[in-house]
């Protein structure tokens, strides 16, 4: 892969970036599509990283379909598809500890030790080997890009690397596209769009209520479905994520992660 990019940068090529975890949907090829756009090669990861997850039982049951991702991508007119292997990235263990400076101890920091830290040793190995001009990520996850902007900023800087958000794509009832959303029973499927119908509601009419009540009204709609349970409901500011009193128009999003079943689903409004 090194030698292979090395001649494409030899020649002046700009390169895409595109790290997943497989299972991929619309959410991801809509990153491809960007990348497309905006560099002469796109490159896509496949790499089920376990350093990130904090339930054993979590990645054991991670979905993977390799096959299938790489015939997506390839309809995709993506150039490079990179699948390495665990010894391959971590061919000793990764100890390095990273101080995201309180960034990945709120949300879903609190609720998954340890998982923004295996993130950034995996995008931090990734970066080094692909050293793309530029590399793009979803907003669902909107704590991860925050993280890795910081972890590219602090860390990575000496690598030139663009971070690039890209809008969250929903399926047609609403619902985030995620890789998890597989895992759904019909059931829990449809019980799962409540969470951005709930969402969608309170961000047309979120200044009826104070910022507690908001969450309050938000968590109850959604635990009022017996098939879904909310973990936490945030507020935060966009550049601290930390909690706010009051919403703050282009400066504020509401973050929450829900569960279906034993199937974990997150989502965020901006206001």
């Amino acid at each position: 892969m090194s030698v292979l990019l090395n001649d494409i940068r030899m020649n002046k090529k700009s390169t895409g970036f595109v790290p997943t975890m497989g299972a991929l949907h619309q959410g991801h090829i809509s990153l491809t599509e960007c990348s497309k756009l905006q560099n002469d090669i796109t490159i896509v990861s496949i790499f089920v990283n376990p350093t990130q997850f904090n339930n054993q039982e979590d990645l054991q049951n991670y979905p993977r379909s390799l096959t299938a991702d790489i015939e997506m991508l390839q309809r995709s007119n993506c150039d490079i598809v990179f699948t390495p292997e665990i010894d391959e990235m971590y061919p000793e263990n990764d100890r390095r500890i990273f101080d995201f400076k309180g960034l990945d101890k709120v949300m879903e920091g609190k609720y998954r030790k340890g998982h923004f830290n295996g993130v950034a040793q995996i995008v931090s190995v990734l970066f080094e080997i692909i050293q793309p001009t530029n590399a793009y990520f979803g907003k669902k996850d909107f704590q991860q890009v925050a993280i890795i902007k910081f972890l590219n900023k602090n860390y990575l800087n000496d690598l030139n690397i663009n971070i690039i958000s890209c809008d969250i794509i929903r399926e047609s009832d609403g619902l985030a596209m995620s890789s998890r959303n597989q895992l759904l029973t019909v059931e829990y499927r449809i019980a799962a769009k409540l969470i951005s119908e709930t969402l969608f509601k309170f961000q047309k009419n979120y200044n009826n209520f104070t910022v507690s009540r908001l969450k309050k009204n938000i968590e109850d709609e959604i635990n009022a479905n017996p098939l879904l349970e909310v973990e936490y409901i945030d507020i935060v500011d966009n550049d601290t994520l930390q909690s706010v009193d009051y919403i703050e128009t282009g400066r504020t999003t509401a973050c929450i992660a829900v569960f279906a079943g034993k199937i974990r689903l997150i989502d965020n409004i901006s206001f």
